[in-house]
């Protein structure tokens, strides 16, 4: 029986307001999380129904939902995949910071 990770993404102010990306707020209300670049070894460690943790660690706000699905969006420039997180469920939680990766995602068990 596989166990059910968590897909943590970060969605912070400056992303939004320098890069177009979808605020911690927009992110929420959409339950979509926009062109995040997840590595081939996280990847195959999630799947459909797996929990998701979006962060803001600038506001220090938190919500927790399910996965829907991983689209693909386009590549960083070294080659790692680009995903759309598709969310549902998602429910504000008191913040708790998790470790994330350079791209400011990771999985956890």
């Amino acid at each position: 029986m596989k166990i059910m990770s968590k897909l943590v993404i970060h969605a912070p102010r400056s992303k939004s307001q320098q890069e177009g990306k979808r605020s911690f707020a927009e992110t929420i209300a959409t339950s979509i999380g926009d062109g995040y670049a997840i590595s081939l070894t996280l990847f195959r460690q999630l799947d459909p129904g797996d929990g998701v943790i979006v962060l803001n660690k600038d506001t220090r706000q938190r919500a927790e939902g399910t996965l829907v699905r991983l689209q693909p969006n386009g590549a960083t420039g070294s080659g790692i995949q680009r995903y759309d997180v598709f969310m549902q469920n998602l429910v504000m939680v008191p913040y708790q910071s998790e470790p994330l990766n350079r791209n400011g995602v990771a999985v956890i068990p």
